[in-house]
């Protein structure tokens, strides 16, 4: 009954939630300097009143005409949007947990469990535990860049036609000539990137040895976002590429700002716990869930993908300590985020009779190559040999190190407060310098 209750939410949410205000579009348009043009076209150049000499170099930066400088876009779209989207999961059994002897309840917990941990002790047959959580992000930096110093360089294109030799009077096939491919865009991005998640969430004792929940994300997201632009040109008395303006008085240079917010449904987890063996001191379980897509990627709610997650759970006891161990895998479906080995370890404590201190190192480490790639360096054969890299952003795994540290408190009746903080500890993904996570659960 209460999970139907619940699956009936997440459908008013859903269906209520704000209509889409496109924020991977809005990433995308840091690269448009006018309205209903292409990323990276001159309208400049590309002016009604210039000769068609000129007009044609309008397009010679546009991503259909040179795939790496679509590739750049592409991926810092890519990657803001996947990382924004896996926002972490509480413990699906925080609180007092019980077993059943000849019908008597009796407490299997002495503290009140993990944060961003699993522990392998199970709820108890009829018990259940409901919450509400809200994690707060500020993006500050992507594979360890400075959000708000990205910098990039975008290449010319290299232009080769039939008998573009005969008329530039040498080969074409060589990046650099004619001398005007040496032309560079540069670009700096100041990135703003905010991410509140509120879950709602709820987790039922089936049996003694398995509990079955879900957890509803409700998600907010801001992001403010403003491009500089500049031509850096090779030389020559007047100007093949600019912004505005003429070749004889070019404006070189452009800035794009951009602004929205999103809120709605983020992906709804659901999942389950079993616990293979339990003794006084020490317990086995096995942990399942699953994402759905239910958040819209487009605004940056959701992964836009399926993915699901299993975890093998070892905890013991010793008196009020209580350490414990996860390792797993995560699946994710599609073409642009990599699956990621999972491994967790830490520890809870009973300080007082009411207060837990919780602390975790929590790990995601990916699977294979990076499925988002950078574009290569490019190298100019002409009239110097040069070698340009396109971005700031290194080409590195995206492995996620976190420690975390939080606490739970237990007034009376059933509820417990907890708080949290998770801080970055090596420079993989998009990332805040702090995550904070404020909840209230109640178990009965």
């Amino acid at each position: 009954m209460r999970l139907s209750v619940l699956a009936a939410a997440v459908l008013l949410v859903h269906s209520t939630a704000a209509p889409a205000q496109g924020l991977r579009e809005k990433i995308s348009q840091l690269f448009i300097f006018g309205a209903g043009e292409d990323p990276l076209f001159l309208a400049g150049s590309a002016g009604a009143n210039n000769p068609a000499s000129i007009r044609a170099h309008g397009a010679h930066f546009v991503p259909s005409a040179v795939s790496q400088n679509g590739s750049i876009i592409a991926f810092l779209t890519t990657a803001i949007s996947g990382n924004v989207a896996n926002a972490p999961i509480g413990s699906t059994s925080g609180g007092e947990t019980f077993r059943f002897e000849a019908g008597v309840p009796v407490k299997t917990s002495t503290s009140a469990g993990p944060i961003f941990a699993e522990r392998a002790l199970t709820l108890g047959r009829g018990r259940s535990v409901v919450g509400i959580g809200r994690t707060a992000s500020h993006f500050s930096s992507l594979r360890g860049i400075d959000l708000h110093d990205i910098q990039l360089f975008f290449t010319h294109e290299n232009v080769n036609f039939p008998g573009c030799d005969s008329i530039q009077g040498g080969s074409c096939k060589l990046m650099g000539f004619p001398l005007l491919e040496n032309d560079v865009m540069q670009f700096k991005l100041d990135l703003d990137l905010k991410v509140e998640v509120t879950s709602i969430y709820a987790t039922y004792g089936l049996f003694d040895n398995l509990d079955v929940g879900v957890v509803v994300p409700l998600v907010s997201t801001t992001l403010r976002g403003q491009s500089t632009a500049n031509i850096i040109p090779f030389g020559g008395p007047t100007a093949a590429h600019f912004f505005a303006g003429t070749p004889s008085n070019p404006v070189l240079n452009a800035t794009r700002l951009v602004d929205g917010s999103a809120f709605g449904l983020g992906d709804v987890a659901v999942r389950t716990k079993w616990s293979i063996r339990q003794t006084a001191r020490a317990g086995l379980a096995l942990l399942g869930d699953v994402r759905f897509a239910t958040g819209n990627d487009d605004d940056l709610l959701g992964a836009g993908r399926f993915s699901a997650r299993g975890l093998a759970i070892l905890s013991a006891k010793f008196d009020n300590f209580s350490p414990h161990g996860n390792v797993g895998y995560v699946f994710r479906a599609g073409d642009l985020q990599n699956d990621a080995v999972l491994a967790t370890v830490g520890f809870d404590h009973l300080m007082s009779d009411r207060v837990t201190i919780a602390t975790d190192l929590v790990s995601e480490l990916q699977v294979g190559r990076s499925k988002l790639r950078l574009p290569e360096p490019v190298h100019y054969d002409y009239p110097f040999e040069p070698t340009i890299t396109p971005t700031s952003i290194p080409t590195m795994a995206d492995d996620i190190v976190n420690g975390s540290l939080g606490f739970k408190y237990a007034p009376s009746n059933g509820f417990t407060v907890v708080a949290n903080a998770l801080v970055p500890l090596n420079r993989g993904g998009l990332r805040a310098n702090i995550t904070y996570t404020a909840g209230l659960e109640y178990s009965f």
